[in-house]
């Protein structure tokens, strides 16, 4: 499955402390996630290997994770160290549980269920399954919010395909994102990239663009799909603005849980460093809990690939070329 060799986020990296593991779920499987004595994160099958218990269960004792049955205890990279029913036993490196790979990155853990077809050793593959990217994270004249966690009932290629969707705007977001006298979508460009596919020139008269606005105004985004679960808004400034030359961007990270629950992160870069933080997470809420109905009441929930399955018109080029991109990726989860 070529899903378990891309990076996906399971956490914020705040809900990962040191003294307690923590319990997802990714493409089905079950994980625990704990910090090791030097603050690393760690990812482990949720499944002890001596009696099945689940380690998420535990404890962090001494900087390796305990299961909670018989006490056995796992240090980072999985190996068992000590077993409290034979003290003197020193366990083989047979006497292991299953590790995964883990990176943190835009507030989040990230983790990777198997190891890409090339792996060059430094977490990073020359096969282009790196990290998503998310431009904005560099440029410290952004301030970066994390918006969530959203638990959604719908597949991970269905809610990305509705953030790089603006002919909703006027029904959904009426009054916010668009408006009923203004649906028409303009010819926008879309590209192919070497990480996904790339929309510019994308213009839409919104009535509330952010949590500032005043008045209806024309904007102007580009969207970009980073990894097949992965996509970047981009704000195009206006001439003559204060803003003009920043790049201000909302990045869509979610984790597929199965192919029909998906848990759903929004990192805001923003270049408002005056609005407190809980007022701009209420306006992303407010946004985003606008569509996750509608998500939710879509069927099949999983997002056909088949050209012929649904039907299209010229608005929805993004749309079209994200689902000819999950195909030709060999993305199977959450697609049908």
């Amino acid at each position: 499955m070529t899903e378990k060799s891309l990076w996906h986020p399971v956490a914020q990296s705040h809900e990962v402390v040191g003294t307690a593991p923590l319990s997802v779920r990714l493409l089905e499987q079950a994980i625990v996630l704990w910090r090791d004595n030097d603050g690393a994160a760690q990812a482990f099958v949720d499944r002890c290997p001596h009696r099945g218990a689940r380690l998420s269960m535990g404890r962090v004792e001494n900087g390796h994770l305990e299961c909670p049955y018989h006490g056995w205890q796992f240090e980072a990279g999985g190996q068992c160290v000590k077993v409290p029913a034979v003290p003197d036993f020193v366990p083989p490196p047979s006497q292991c549980v299953k590790s995964y790979a883990v990176q943190e990155a835009y507030g989040l853990v990230w983790v990777r269920l198997e190891a890409s077809a090339q792996e060059d050793g430094s977490g990073s593959s020359s096969d282009g399954n790196a990290l998503p990217r998310f431009d904005a994270e560099a440029d410290e004249h952004l301030r970066k919010v994390n918006c969530g966690p959203y638990d959604v009932a719908a597949s991970a290629p269905r809610i990305i395909e509705n953030f790089l969707d603006m002919s909703h705007f006027g029904f959904v977001h009426e009054g916010w994102l668009g408006s009923r006298d203004a649906t028409a979508i303009a010819t926008y460009k879309v590209d192919t990239t070497p990480t996904g596919v790339l929309a510019t020139g994308c213009k839409a008269v919104q009535p509330q663009s952010n949590v500032h606005s005043t008045s209806a105004a024309e904007v102007e985004y580009t969207y970009e799909v980073t990894a097949p679960y992965t996509a970047v808004l981009t704000k195009i400034p206006q001439e003559g603005t204060s803003k003009q030359g920043w790049r201000e961007q909302i990045g869509l990270f979610i984790c597929p849980i199965t192919p029909e629950l998906s848990r759903v992160w929004f990192r805001l870069a923003v270049a408002d460093f005056e609005t407190s933080e809980q007022q701009l997470r209420e306006f992303q809420h407010t946004i985003f809990v606008q569509d996750q109905p509608v998500l939710e009441s879509q069927l099949p929930k999983a997002l056909p690939l088949d050209p012929r399955a649904e039907m299209h018109s010229a608005a929805d080029r993004m749309s079209s070329a994200y689902r000819r991109y999950l195909r030709a990726s060999g993305i199977t989860f959450g697609v049908c």
